[in-house]
């Protein structure tokens, strides 16, 4: 008996039912569950179709958005690897999937990567969909699979779904009725209430009850009204995680201030708006620059245009320099912000770099196209003599700036006072607005990248243009 392994929810802190055993004794037809980041919910949607593995021929799919997310380390084939085999799954890696042979059950692992993605499962019968992260989903791929949620082994079709607070998705608007929506908050007394819909012409017809719903859809068969519930779960529900890792509430913190009040605090209103990743208020201004930084850079992201009459407003050409303290902290030490042809550009970065010295790199952002490179290419040829990178910069600019804006607002980095402070500010404060420019954004988030990957030495940057990858000298 000393080794048997018992596989269940994990109670509530203070005895009372838990956030995993509330989920896994939801009867609704459509239980969306979860919200703030380490709350056990994806471990809970895994334990879901144990309850059903010894019924002949169920079939239960979990769905992630790619077939790389399925697989990627701490994802969800990673983690059935330390449950189903401990209650008789058999693993096949080629097809991502768990059998019971006695029963002939399976648990499979796909993706719904693209719109038509759903056709595949034209024709299917899956007792039980999970969906692990349905924000990452359309609206249309998920009320498409519901129409393939049947069975005929016995258990009755349901729906799961596992998902982070995200103001403008789909799902926001699907559970409004369980999120307080000044507050953006869960409703406490209705977590876990069922409510009843019909889908009528892409409509949701809500009711208390079946007879509710019924009674606003003469004609409506009852079998065709489901029910639907939230339930919401906090870091604190998952006691076993903060056992393992006690720096994962760290973690959480440290994020930006948008970020940890959606993963951390669960909240379903906050938005990324101008002011949220950057605010002047949030740094400490210093009179003079510091001498003891271990690693000095001056990044630029270019432009070449000056204002005309028919273009009076192009984008500016500018270049932070900022530099690392001893301590792991940054400091933004000065912005270049200039608007002008590209060969006063090109003379500009030239004389400010004279300026800065030869211990301060120069780098500049590489665009992906063929033509990137070849700018890439001459601005290292004509920069000779200088510690010279460039970077490719691949993404969206909230998701770069995500890391240096985490750092911002947790007055991780100090700013020199001077005449260039508040037109800086102003491109810093309005992000991520799309009617201002944002090239300061580039140039503070390149810096910051090339300070961090310095690993806190004395470091003289170099790269290949032709691959944007950071190679140190010492």
């Amino acid at each position: 008996m000393d080794d048997v392994q018992i596989i269940k929810p994990q109670p509530g802190k203070d005895g009372s039912r838990g956030f995993q055993e509330k989920v896994l004794s939801c009867d609704a037809d459509i239980a969306i569950v979860g919200g703030s980041a380490g709350c056990g919910k994806s471990w809970v949607a895994l334990l879901e179709p144990l309850y059903h593995v010894g019924v002949s021929g169920f079939y239960a799919v979990f769905f992630r958005r790619t077939t790389v997310q399925v697989r990627n380390p701490g994802g969800l084939w990673d983690e059935a690897r330390k449950l189903y085999p401990l209650a008789g799954g058999i693993p096949v890696e080629q097809t991502l999937e768990y059998r019971w042979p006695e029963t002939g059950a399976r648990v499979k692992m796909a993706h719904l990567e693209h719109e038509n993605t759903v056709l595949d499962w034209q024709g299917a019968q899956v007792a039980l969909f999970i969906f692990d992260e349905l924000t990452h989903f359309t609206e249309a791929m998920f009320w498409y699979l519901l129409s393939r949620n049947r069975s005929m082994c016995g258990v009755r079709p349901y729906i799961r779904a596992t998902c982070n607070p995200n103001a403008d998705s789909w799902v926001a608007n699907l559970i409004a009725w369980w999120i307080d929506q000044e507050t953006g908050f869960p409703i406490p007394e209705r977590a876990g209430v069922l409510r009843y819909f019909v889908r009528v012409n892409d409509s949701l017809i809500w009711g208390d009850s079946k007879k509710d719903v019924a009674a606003k859809c003469p004609g409506v068969e009852d079998i065709d009204i489901k029910s639907m519930t939230f339930i919401p779960g906090k870091l604190d529900d998952n006691q076993e995680l903060l056992r393992i890792d006690p720096g994962y509430r760290g973690r959480l913190m440290a994020m930006t201030r948008v970020e940890r009040a959606r993963l951390l605090d669960g909240n379903w209103k906050v938005r990324k708006s101008a002011g949220s990743y950057f605010r002047r208020s949030d740094v400490r201004l210093l009179d003079l620059e510091p001498r003891d930084l271990v690693v000095v850079t001056r990044r630029w992201d270019l432009a070449a245009s000056e204002p005309t009459d028919e273009y009076p407003d192009p984008d500016w050409t500018v270049g932070v320099k900022m530099g690392k303290y001893p301590d792991g902290r940054f400091v933004v030490l000065h912005a270049e912000m200039v608007r002008a042809r590209a060969n006063d550009v090109r003379s500009l970065i030239k004389r400010v770099a004279h300026n800065d010295g030869h211990d301060c790199s120069v780098g500049i952002a590489q665009d992906p196209a063929q033509s990137g490179k070849d700018q890439a290419d001459s601005f290292v040829r004509e920069m000779a003599g200088f510690n010279v990178y460039t970077e490719r910069e691949n993404g969206d600019k909230e998701t770069r700036a995500e890391p240096c804006a985490a750092q911002w607002q947790h007055q991780n980095i100090d700013v020199v006072r001077g005449a260039w402070n508040d037109a800086f500010f102003s491109q810093l404060e309005a992000f991520p607005s799309k009617d201002v420019h944002d090239d300061a954004i580039d140039a503070l988030c390149g810096a910051f990248r090339s300070c961090l990957y310095s690993l806190g030495s004395k470091v003289s940057f170099s790269a290949s243009a032709s691959t944007g990858l950071y190679k140190s000298r010492r």
